[in-house]
């Protein structure tokens, strides 16, 4: 099938010109603006020929064609009629997506994502103390507890454990203004004022060994440390004030006024108003979750572990981030983690069984790696690339997700933080619940794959999908055997220095199920990014942000420097090649700027991926830990 067939196949599943308010693309992927996502055949879509996925996500239909085939399939459609945009034209499109209450969890996702990474490893560190404090293991190191918490180490493991959450507003803080168009460090500094030893403490207060300072003889202001959604808000009200100071104080004064005001204004409502109504309404939050929790039976356990992944494809689970962070923020613990853990183990065992029971080659190429992905914590490629799909997968995972969430809820376990789930999660359990964590991911898996093997899932599911393409495909005269290419062994080397880490740990449901082929990522140290063969370049982006390259051995190579950088539209990045240009390994394709990408609150991460892995008999990544450019990375047979 030629492009353009498969560009019109592509329209016809979107639903026709008419459902489509806007197409782009990246490195990797069609993303589509929808007017309708009822009116897409997404079952269709994802059988078109060159496909390799297709999701939702960010309020846009992303279809996967690889490195240099999406170029020419957007050129096709763009050529039918679609109408185009600009990353940040669909950026601020998808943001309108969806109803009220969508675009606010989504906003609430926006912001408290980008925090994950400090308070999971604060989390781990808590999990690796509760382990450590207690007379049995301290013995072996000829001490004891009371003389480990006594000690100097003890306060260094404190400093580790508790500076995430004792400043955890001024991080929101900082994060919503990022969110909100304001000055991140002016919400920096709001947030700690919230937090200023000067107040009391809101643990002693709680705790009763400090009392709350009373303002005018009846406000009561404490520190905020144990509080969320008051930081966020503070930050949300700063970054709209502080955007309209800018545009009505004269530029000759903005500098010294705007943040004069902005702390002004904002410290009296964080202390006075917002604090206290929104600490008030995140009370009710706690205790209805709490009561949720606490129904008898288990029962709040086995609803939230049914309706979990249900509310993962609505696209509104970043309510729970909100909602953990409060848990965690002021008791301690996250009694829903180990929940969604089992929610998602569940859609991890019904993937698997998909897999294992399945004669077509192709299907047992996604799930196993979607079921890998899974078990790392992201389900998305497992949900929408095989359980939904056939649908009955899915229901018999949200049944193991409900029993394995029961489980979790009677045995009352509660992990130290939350961000990590299923294998990584092990590390939030080491707090003395580690075994019973084990079996309750064991258990669930065991009964999501034996359900799904059982009740959900029979070869004639994907026998006649299957049969239906070649028929149409032999009616059209478009099944066409091809003959793998023949390749000689080689190595690839590192792009660029940085910390080696599995390319299914990262956080893009397509590059961590190895969609788009395998391969390894780099979390970089450095600002420059290098051939890692001989070749000749393919693609070379103007916003910078990925480059294909084939080797002269025949390994065509996708680096793509960032997840979802494609957004900046180039800003930060330096390409200094062009597409077929001939580059030897070392050669400089570019640079990039880490802190735009930080401050963009998106992840540097760099993919390495042999896009053509189907070519080759062995693709296995040899590189752990530090790289530098030059070292051996991937070894492709």
């Amino acid at each position: 099938m030629d492009n353009t067939q498969i560009a019109k196949e592509v329209i016809e599943a979107l639903g026709g010109r008419e459902n489509v308010r806007s197409v782009a693309h990246c490195a990797t992927r069609l993303r589509v603006m929808v007017v309708d996502e009822e009116k897409i055949n997404k079952e269709k879509a994802e059988n078109i020929e060159k496909v390799q996925g297709a999701f939702f996500n960010s309020g846009q239909y992303q279809i996967i064609f690889g490195t240099g085939t999406v170029n020419k399939i957007y050129d096709e459609v763009v050529a039918l009629g679609l109408p185009t945009a600009s990353k940040d034209e669909q950026k601020a499109e998808a943001a309108k997506q969806g109803n009220w209450l969508q675009r606010a969890i989504r906003t609430f996702g926006d912001v408290f994502v980008p925090l994950l990474p400090a308070i999971v490893a604060t989390g781990l560190f808590m999990g690796v103390r509760g382990a450590i404090d207690n007379d049995t293991v301290l013995g072996l190191f000829g001490t004891t507890q009371k003389a480990f918490e006594a000690s100097n180490f003890y306060i260094y493991s404190i400093v580790l454990t508790d500076t995430a959450f004792a400043f955890f507003p001024a991080l929101i803080c900082w994060s919503a203004f990022r969110v909100f168009g304001g000055n991140p460090l002016i919400g920096l500094v709001l947030g700690l004022m919230m937090v200023n030893t000067s107040l009391p403490n809101a643990w002693a207060v709680a705790s009763g060994t400090a009392d709350p300072i009373k303002f005018f003889g009846f406000i009561k202001v404490v520190g905020y440390q144990n509080s969320v959604l008051p930081a966020f808000f503070v930050g949300l009200i700063g970054a709209k004030l502080e955007k309209r100071l800018h545009k009505i104080i004269p530029d000759v004064l903005d500098l010294l006024l705007v943040p004069f005001l902005t702390f002004l204004v904002m410290s009296i409502l964080a202390l006075f108003v917002i604090g206290p109504i929104f600490h008030e309404v995140e009370s009710y939050v706690k205790i209805i979750t709490n009561i949720l929790l606490s129904l008898p039976f288990g029962l709040g356990g086995l609803i939230l572990g049914g309706v979990h992944q249900v509310i993962v494809v609505t696209g509104v689970h970043h309510i729970f981030n909100l909602i953990e962070s409060t848990l965690v923020n002021s008791q301690g613990s996250d009694p829903l983690n180990a929940i969604i853990t089992a929610a998602m183990t569940a859609q991890l065992g019904a993937t698997l069984a998909v897999g294992v029971k399945t004669k077509d080659a192709k299907l047992k190429a996604l799930a196993f790696p979607a079921a890998l992905s899974a078990s790392l914590g992201i389900t998305e490629p497992a949900i929408f690339g095989v359980n939904l799909r056939f649908g009955k997968p899915f229901i018999m995972g949200l049944i193991a997700g409900a029993a394995g969430g029961w489980l979790a809820n009677i045995w009352e376990l509660a992990g130290t933080s939350f961000g990590v789930t299923i294998i990584p999660g092990t590390l939030l359990y080491l707090n003395g619940q580690l075994v019973k964590y084990v079996i309750m991911v064991l258990a669930t898996t065991a009964l999501g794959f034996a359900l799904t093997w059982m009740f959900g899932y029979s070869e004639d599911d994907s026998e006649s999908d299957e049969n239906a393409r070649l028929a149409e495909e032999a009616q059209t005269g478009n099944l066409v055997e091809e003959a793998p290419a023949t390749r000689s062994e080689e190595t690839i080397v590192s792009p660029l220095d940085g910390e080696a880490v599995e390319l299914t740990s990262v956080n893009d449901p397509v590059f961590a199920s190895e969609a788009m082929g395998k391969g390894i990522a780099v979390k970089p140290s450095g600002d420059t990014v290098y051939s890692p063969v001989d070749g000749t370049v393919q693609i070379a982006f103007e916003t910078g942000h990925a480059y294909g390259i084939k080797s002269d051995n025949g390994a065509e190579i996708l680096i793509h420097i960032g997840i979802d950088t494609v957004s900046l539209d180039g800003k930060g990045f330096n390409q200094q090649v062009k597409a077929e240009q001939k580059v030897k390994a070392g050669d400089v394709l570019g640079t990039f700027d880490r802190s735009v990408i930080a401050e963009a609150g998106l992840d540097d991460t760099t993919m390495i991926i042999v896009t053509n892995t189907a070519d080759y008999s062995e693709v296995a990544p040899v590189a752990s830990g530090s790289v530098a450019k030059g070292d051996k990375l991937i070894n492709v047979k």
